[in-house]
């Protein structure tokens, strides 16, 4: 004789919706469709005022909101005589203003300091006659023709953040690395390795350090915090490159070293986001890496194949209302879609200066 089922239990889990159970949104997502998946803290509009930074996957993020025809900010646009397909070359479209990739938060916040007058940075890198500017080296192919013309350039490009803050409603901001390389005498964080991309290294004047959680979570409420003083209403939008790293510098093998750089960026987010009604987060780190999202790599196991970047925006714009007008891949990416290769060697020698770490990809760029 069976027994009687017992009457089911009540307890938090009981009544959730389906977005907060696997096995529910496992089908979906493996389908296409990772419904749900963000719920916007505050709203964006087409007439929200955007600037943006961070690493290479940044550079997504600010074309599909600009083909989406949300207003993104150009503090400094391109001269009229530089052909559009050298834009990119020269840094300019790629952001909200001609910083070059910004990986890391404490990159972010120097940066901001320099920008409003609280850092004072004077180094200048030379090469062959040639002077590089060591916060941005990938910005003037074949550098500056005097350290003078590039300190100017400098000024020039921090005035032009500091307009940026003060116009700016809200910044979004994509983490990409905690390797991070620094000046010792004058304290600031670089881009990438000097010695890469520009100037020479010296185990001297360059020093390495790899960003814990509490750093990160520090160096972004900084950032946060000065820029606000300029601008009190500013927000902040964070994300997490799903972008490999190229190379590290620690002991650690490569894949060990790049999941744990991603783990630090995730959980700082997540802190951040938690304490201020001011700033949220959008995973594009997880629609990209969850297993259920499939093969999302192209060959070099490393850049996002473009149809998976389109997917990603798109569930970004569906989620702020804005996906109204058709996906940024059917143009952003019209010729990776035809040419895989071509697309990939595109992406590598436009928008990556952290390739220059791994000398086989700074060869191929």
């Amino acid at each position: 004789m069976s027994q009687d089922r017992p009457a089911r239990r009540e307890h938090p889990y009981a009544g959730l919706p389906d977005r907060n159970f696997w096995r529910r949104v496992a089908g979906p997502w493996a389908a296409g469709a990772p419904a749900a998946v963000y719920r916007p803290k505050f709203p964006i509009g087409r007439d929200t005022r955007i600037a943006t930074a961070g690493s290479c996957f940044a550079q997504h993020v600010t074309r599909a909101l600009r083909q989406a025809g949300c207003a993104i900010l150009d503090a400094e646009p391109a001269p009229e005589l530089l052909p559009p397909e050298r834009l990119p070359d020269f840094g300019y479209g790629l952001y909200s203003a001609r910083y070059g990739n910004v990986y890391t938060a404490r990159q972010l916040l120097h940066l901001t300091e320099a920008a409003l007058g609280r850092r004072r940075i004077e180094e200048a890198w030379e090469e062959d006659g040639r002077w590089f500017d060591p916060m941005r080296p990938g910005i003037e192919p074949g550098g500056f023709g005097s350290a003078e013309e590039m300190r100017a350039m400098r000024r020039a490009h921090h005035a032009a953040i500091r307009g940026l803050i003060g116009q700016a409603e809200l910044l979004v901001f994509t983490l990409g690395l905690t390797e991070c390389w620094f000046n010792l005498d004058e304290g600031h964080a670089y881009p990438v390795c000097p010695g890469t991309v520009a100037g020479r290294f010296d185990p001297v004047r360059h020093g390495f350090r790899n960003l814990s959680v509490a750093e990160v979570v520090a160096d972004l409420r900084q950032a946060l915090a000065l820029m606000r003083e300029v601008n009190p209403g500013l927000r902040l939008l964070l994300t997490v490159s799903p972008v490999p790293l190229a190379a590290t510098a620690t002991d650690q093998h490569v894949v060990v070293a790049t999941t744990l750089s991603k783990a630090v960026l995730r959980a700082a987010a997540a802190e951040v986001a938690a304490g201020d009604p001011g700033v949220d987060y959008f995973p594009s780190f997880e629609l990209v890496t969850s297993h259920l999202s499939g093969d999302a790599f192209g060959r070099d196991r490393r850049n996002v194949r473009p149809e998976v970047v389109d997917a990603v925006m798109a569930c970004f714009l569906g989620a702020c209302g804005l996906a109204d007008r058709p996906p940024p891949g059917a143009a952003l990416d019209a010729t990776a879609a035809e040419a895989e290769d071509l697309a990939e060697a595109e992406e590598m020698r436009i928008i990556c200066d952290e390739a220059e770490l791994d000398p086989e990809l700074a060869a191929a760029r």
